[in-house]
């Protein structure tokens, strides 16, 4: 299908750290894209880059066969780049089903703000429809009325999720999305995204190496700001420098 976005020779440094130090990486469209490393390799720092948080010192970031490394991350989104975060990102104080209308609405740049007025009231059922859509994709339709500050952590992650997905983005930057999960909202969220493969392209940092390698499409390496391998699950799974220096025993051969 081609790649959807090519990064090449990217770097970022913070004082005489080198968090990004010649990274070439290309996500292709539909697959789910796996990025994995010991603390301090970089991941984060990566995701900024390519959601426009933070600006390259050098290198260039291709999405859609357009180079975006000097656009700011507004741009980026409108384009089509959505994140999560490692804290959940929400609007606590709002109802679950308001938090993701208001994600429909953001990319329909006829209405503007929310608080617009004299538009018809087809257009808001026709978001508010959306947005129950997206609710019960992530399992939460029954919890459309809560406060989102009353769900559960589990629930917010999957509301995000919602969120990010209602955005239609053509690529979802997925930030550690079972951190702080137990077992089972771990299972429940590694299943959203699986639900997701071939249909959402995701680049995808993860720590939990089972979860990874059961969803990941291919597994990029980073390892002091530079990926040391990229391919599929079965070559990283099996190369002699990630087993004995990043994963250990965490993944069965």
């Amino acid at each position: 299908m081609g790649a959807l976005l090519e990064i090449s020779g990217l770097k970022r440094h913070f004082g005489g750290l080198w968090a990004a130090n010649g990274v070439d990486l290309a996500i292709e469209r539909g697959e789910i894209h796996a990025l994995i490393g010991p603390n301090g390799a970089g991941k984060t720092t990566l995701i900024h880059l390519i959601s426009g948080a933070l600006r390259p010192d050098a290198g260039r970031i291709v999405f859609a066969g357009a180079d975006i490394g000097q656009h700011n991350m507004h741009a980026r989104v409108a384009l089509g780049i959505t994140r999560s975060y490692q804290i959940t990102q929400i609007f606590p104080h709002l109802p679950v089903l308001e938090n993701v209308r208001l994600a429909v609405q953001s990319r329909r740049r006829d209405w503007g703000s929310s608080f617009r007025m004299c538009r018809p009231a087809s257009a808001d059922f026709r978001m508010l429809a959306e947005a129950e859509e997206w609710l019960g994709r992530v399992g939460l339709a029954e919890a459309a009325g809560q406060l989102a500050a009353d769900l559960a952590h589990g629930q917010q992650r999957a509301l995000e999720l919602a969120m990010a997905l209602a955005t239609r983005p053509q690529l979802l930057l997925l930030d550690e999305p079972m951190a702080g999960m137990g077992p089972e909202e771990s299972a429940h969220m590694a299943a959203l995204i699986a639900s997701l493969k071939g249909a959402q392209t995701i680049l995808l940092v993860e720590h939990d190496m089972d979860i990874v390698f059961r969803l990941a499409d291919r597994i990029s390496v980073l390892v002091a700001g530079r990926v040391i391998v990229s391919a599929a699950p079965d070559v990283v799974r099996n190369h002699p420098d990630v087993r004995r220096a990043y994963l250990g025993d965490e993944v069965a051969p």
